[in-house]
């Protein structure tokens, strides 16, 4: 395995709009932290010539891979396989509407340096500056009370689009994980924290990044039916 500190996974669904800028952006960011660093596209099945963009931008970088998936995989499982294909010692995950100000990438990466296994921004606490419309405020609102009444969840923000892992860490609990979709960061997070993981949350600057893959009424019920089917696991532990 080549010596590289930071991998950091793109999940990319028909992002070609915006995979470019994304990418150079994250590399000029990258570059401020540290020397040794790989950005991999998790590729699910897009049908808008992600694929191509994608595959021109490995071509021309040596830190960039792409990870083509020809059916949707979902957001988890695209992570996962990205994740088992990364070198680095600290992985991160970033949303490609960089939706997060990546001021704070910085932070995101000293957290595991300084020894957290887990670290994540989050909109919901209150230094937080955030900038998003009100229906999905709300939403995720209640979405992450019902995450931290029902699943007994100390974290605040369960599904910001910015998260940072000890490689150790996240391997050792990563296969117990069994949502393959959106609600794999939220199961991550409360497992980890069930298990004695050392975990950080930290305000963000976060302004809504436009167009969402999150289809609003089916995908807030199927999290929320997720909830209820890892409470019903962990009464049973």
């Amino acid at each position: 395995m080549d010596n590289i500190e930071v991998s950091v996974v793109l999940p990319a669904y028909n992002e070609a709009g915006r995979i470019e800028d994304t990418v150079e952006r994250t590399a000029s960011a990258l570059r401020e932290i540290t020397p040794s660093f790989e950005i991999i596209i998790a590729e699910d099945g897009s049908k808008d010539g992600t694929d191509r963009i994608s595959e021109t931008l490995a071509n021309k970088y040596d830190f960039v891979m792409h990870l083509h998936s020809d059916e949707r995989l979902g957001r988890g499982r695209a992570m996962v396989r990205a994740f088992k294909a990364s070198r680095g010692e600290i992985l991160c995950d970033i949303d490609v509407d960089l939706a997060t100000d990546m001021k704070h990438l910085r932070e995101l990466v000293q957290s595991i340096r300084d020894d957290y296994d887990f670290a994540t921004g989050s909109r919901m606490l209150p230094e937080s500056n955030v900038k998003r419309p009100f229906k999905r405020g709300l939403a995720s609102k209640g979405y992450n009370f019902l995450t931290r009444f029902m699943l007994g969840s100390k974290l605040y923000d369960h599904q910001c689009g910015f998260k940072s892992f000890k490689r150790q860490s996240l391997f050792a609990i990563m296969d117990t994980v069994k949502d393959t979709h959106w609600f794999w960061d939220t199961e991550l997070l409360v497992r980890a924290q069930r298990a004695g993981y050392k975990i950080k949350e930290f305000p963000v600057e976060w302004k809504h990044g436009g167009a969402t893959k999150v289809n609003f009424i089916r995908d807030i019920f199927g999290m929320g039916s997720q909830i209820f089917r890892l409470w019903y696991e962990f009464l049973w532990d």
